[in-house]
């Protein structure tokens, strides 16, 4: 124990004083050591001909960020001692925002629907350390709203004076080293109210996630109005309170987009549909058919009858009617947890494949296949989970963005296939694992995919892991994910913030860091915590992550 206190006692007294606390780290950095403050006339300029509003509204939410974040710095004394030094300092006048080779300027949510791999989310950041202006240049306003990002995270509060310590600040050239970071919501298994919705938008922002996998319907409820089939919430929502109206869904879409994140729906086919049977119980085979574990993985059991020619109409025409109310590019059909064994104990089923004279594997391909057919006709690129193309083998198109979640062993078994992954691995991004088994009557139950999935356990994630140097252009990037079966609105930020923002950084920063070393939880970890605390201060109940002890003296609580 004494070896173990002399050790922590020494990492503390030789820990760093200053954290560069900018999270996820840029690609490219360059620091000094030079106090600068805020001037009192401080302003952000936008050097763009015609603004779009939502790019207004970004440089009015970074001057808010500015004025009442009132961060104080995470060391000991929490930067009391920086007063006396931020007397004779420089004062920044303003920060100038300006698009490259005199681009025009699309709004920062036309911007982030461009289809993967045509976003520009790159920027320059350039904060002198004299006293002259700083600058943010980028190709895009969705560049320079990534600047905006960076920039609000290099200040800090000293007795009402906002101050950085590390200028000047030089970022050349900072873009993701993967285009899709994504963050799944399921809104299912419980409802969450569009606020809720919105605040986890603006923590995916301050972090640069870019994509919202809404897993909006799943067997228990429905909360999705469908103007086409508005009888489907009706009788499927928990409660006529708890649903998602057309105008919710845009509300939500608009937030979004306004903060640089696409909405990526999802209505999952042909599992986890019991719901639908509410409504229409003619398109649902096994619904809640007893015992539910030989019919389901978890209940209410049910799933559409694929081999129905009106069912396969009934569900292309449902995905299409959603579908064409985003402007993202992006739309899943699911696929995961297909229960063959209520195929096989279903007579409708049994008779149209008999009448049809395809087996069960077919008709599911036929299934999906419509559904794909019937998205490509309006413009959508199919996601779906892994099962379709791994347990089912479906010819889906070489376009199609395939999830891998049940194992992050399983990404090369789909590169195989030469088709587009997005990492969502129960083993690494899973944050509901670990809190016991939901279901009732199990006291020695655990959750299946347990242990908790610490941010340490997410941070060391290797996206291009088992890949070949062919394969790793497949690779679009990778998500956090919160299954809610267990989850409320009450313990949503604290369930995903911040360890959702680990993988932020593996898909924008990539393997390395600025200096060149690998990513390490060592050097994360005083990052995280500046992180968490600037979103208490903004409003998100991210949990703490050690004691503050530890965060003001980083490296001094390892061992």
């Amino acid at each position: 124990m004494r070896a173990i206190n002399a050790l922590i006692w020494a990492a503390a007294l030789y820990a760093p004083s200053t954290v560069l606390a900018l999270w996820p780290m840029p690609r490219t950095l360059n620091t000094g050591s030079t106090y600068m403050k805020l001037a009192s006339t401080f302003s952000i300029q936008i050097n763009v001909n015609n603004p779009p509003q939502d790019l207004l509204d970004a440089v009015s939410q970074t001057t808010g960020f500015l004025q009442n974040d009132k961060l104080r710095r995470l060391a000991i004394g929490r930067g009391a001692n920086d007063t006396s030094i931020l007397a004779g300092a420089a004062s920044l006048p303003k920060l100038t925002l300006s698009l490259l080779n005199g681009q025009i300027a699309s709004s920062i949510a036309q911007e982030s629907v461009r289809p993967l791999g045509q976003r520009s989310e790159g920027y320059s950041l350039t904060v002198p350390g004299d006293g002259s202006a700083a600058t943010i240049t980028a190709n895009s306003t969705l560049g320079l709203f990534r600047g905006l990002t960076t920039f609000s995270q290099l200040w800090y509060d000293a007795s009402g004076v906002t101050y950085t310590f590390m200028a000047p600040v030089v970022i050349s050239n900072d873009s993701p080293a993967f285009p899709y970071r994504g963050f799944m919501l399921d809104t299912s298994r419980n409802f969450f109210p569009v606020d809720d919705i919105k605040r986890t938008l603006d923590a995916m922002s301050w972090v640069k996630i870019n994509t919202l996998h809404w897993h909006i319907v799943d067997s228990q409820s429905f909360p999705l109005d469908v103007a086409e089939f508005p009888e489907i919430a009706q009788n499927g929502a928990y409660d006529a309170s708890e649903v998602y109206t057309a105008a919710d869904v845009q509300e939500i879409v608009a937030y979004a987009g306004a903060r640089g994140i696409d909405v990526l729906m999802e209505i999952d086919t042909p599992g986890h549909t019991a719901i639908i049977s509410k409504s229409h119980p003619e398109h649902i085979a096994c619904a809640e058919s007893s015992p539910w574990e030989t019919f389901a993985n978890e209940p209410p059991s049910g799933q559409l009858r694929l081999a129905s020619s009106a069912t396969r109409d009934f569900t292309a025409n449902l995905l299409t009617a959603v579908a064409k109310t985003l402007p993202s590019t992006l739309f899943s059909t699911g696929g995961d947890e297909v229960n063959t064994n209520c195929y096989s104990q279903d007579p409708q089923t049994q008779t149209d494949l008999k009448n049809s004279g395809k087996t069960l594997e077919q008709a599911l391909s036929d299934f999906v296949l419509n559904n794909h057919r019937a998205l490509a006709a309006i413009g959508k690129t199919p996601v779906v989970w892994e099962e379709m193309v791994l347990d089912h083998n479906i010819a889906v198109s070489n376009n199609t963005v395939v999830m891998v979640w049940i194992s992050s062993q399983h990404a090369a078994s789909v590169a195989s296939k030469n088709l587009h992954i997005v990492h969502a691995p129960s083993d690494y991004f899973y944050l509901d694992c670990g809190a016991g088994d939901w279901l009732g009557n199990n006291p020695t139950g655990n959750s299946w995919c347990d242990p908790f999935k610490t941010w340490q356990k997410a941070y060391t994630f290797d996206p291009l892991a088992s890949l070949t140097t062919a394969q790793r252009a497949l690779v679009l990037g990778g998500q956090q994910l919160l299954w809610t079966e267990q989850s409320s609105p009450e313990n949503l930020d604290s369930i995903a913030w911040p360890r959702a923002a680990s993988s932020a950084e593996v898909f924008w920063t990539g393997a390395t860091l600025p200096d060149g070393k690998p990513r390490s939880v060592n050097s994360a970890l005083p990052r995280l915590h500046d992180l968490r605390f600037r979103m208490v201060r903004r409003g998100v109940r991210a949990i703490a992550l050690q004691p503050e002890w530890c965060a003001v003296r980083p490296g001094a609580c390892n061992i």
